[in-house]
């Protein structure tokens, strides 16, 4: 990949336009363009374009989809686990989960991560860079296309904080809506953040409906910085106000994550205080109607972590306390449990077999 030409997948489409006319090709041409690379045809597979302009394209442009590295289908319940490799080399992991109501994709968006949460596979050996749009883009194609079944939502949970990629991540979002393109809508879309504060504040200006998932996992800072650095930037004060304001700003609601660790936020004082926490912060009025959900994940073991889940009673106890204290709390089934399904493992194994 030359690095001085345009990375064709990465274009809106009035951008696409503006690079085809550059070219000296009619603007109709943008739309062929366009609408084909995102089904996953190069230019130069094209038959409705011809040899010359392909020549142009070429010149100036690339086009590049990940490849498939490896790929483990559960014979539990069909998810499917992709390892995909860049056109540098490295590599990153998708999720395929099958749901009554349709296929969803957990996607990348860095090659590692930089935040160090301590329960996480993904950021051990931090964050080697950050992926393009068509990157991040190419894994929900190369996914629909090699299962053959639409893709119709998308959990942008996967290696990588996502804000800490604000740009690419943003244009990634409104290529992935375009109505000429894959048409999946914004409401059909999670994104999930360990909590930068500023960049919550950021996208909440973007007019996008997406549902964000904040990354909890405690309710108070000394047990939160331990096991989520991010924390001690940005402390669960700051971070559940900034989940206030988005919600006010969007009417969207915020789903929370919490993962739990056996022996370290399990209890159930860790539940009665986690809601105490949520209430009081975004429902500081009887009135006040902040609709508060949180996902609970036992935590998934990490060699290098040492952590262990939660047992199911311990798990179940915990769910009862939020009820009970007027917090919705759901736990999250468990998919593709026989080919380690969480984002990072694979990737990470993979390297170590290198």
């Amino acid at each position: 990949m030359d690095s001085q030409k345009i990375d064709l997948l990465s274009l809106y489409e009035s951008e696409l336009e503006e690079f085809i006319i550059s070219l000296g090709e009619p603007k109709y041409r943008a739309k062929q363009l366009f609408t084909q690379m995102h089904r996953g045809i190069a230019p130069a597979d094209m038959t409705n374009i011809g040899k010359a302009t392909k020549q142009k394209i070429d010149e100036r442009a690339y086009y590049s989809l990940p490849s498939i590295r490896r790929k483990l289908v559960s014979a539990i319940d069909g998810t499917v686990k992709y390892l995909f490799e860049l056109c540098d080399g490295n590599c990153v992991e998708s999720v395929v989960m099958k749901y009554k109501h349709g296929n969803t994709i957990c996607v990348s968006s860095q090659v590692g991560c930089r935040m160090g949460c301590a329960f996480c596979a993904s950021t051990i050996g931090g964050k080697l860079r950050d992926l393009r749009a068509s990157e991040i883009l190419g894994q929900v194609m190369m996914a629909q296309n090699d299962t053959g079944e639409r893709i119709s939502n998308i959990v942008m949970m996967g290696i990588g904080e996502p804000l800490d990629n604000y740009d690419n991540v943003i244009r990634f979002l409104r290529l992935v809506g375009c109505e000429n393109g894959m048409n999946i809508g914004y409401r059909h879309i999670s994104l999930s953040t360990c909590g930068l504060v500023d960049k919550i504040e950021k996208l909440a200006k973007e007019d996008m409906p997406i549902t964000l998932s904040i990354s909890l996992h405690a309710s108070d800072d000394e047990t939160r910085s331990e096991i989520m650095p991010v924390n001690r930037k940005w402390n669960v004060s700051s971070l559940l106000e900034a989940c206030r304001k988005y919600y006010a700003t969007t009417g969207r609601r915020i789903s929370f994550e919490y993962t739990l660790i056996a022996s370290k936020n399990d209890s159930v004082a860790s539940a009665e205080r986690l809601a105490k926490v949520l209430n009081s912060a975004l429902r500081p009025k009887k009135s006040d109607s902040f609709p508060i959900h949180v996902n609970l994940i036992p935590v998934n073991p990490v060699e290098e972590t040492g952590f262990a889940a939660s047992g199911k009673q311990s798990v179940a106890k915990f769910a009862k306390t939020l009820e009970d204290n007027g917090i919705r709390a759901t736990v999250r089934r468990t998919l593709g449990a026989d080919i380690n399904a969480s984002c990072g493992q694979l990737r990470r194994e993979e390297e170590k077999r290198s």
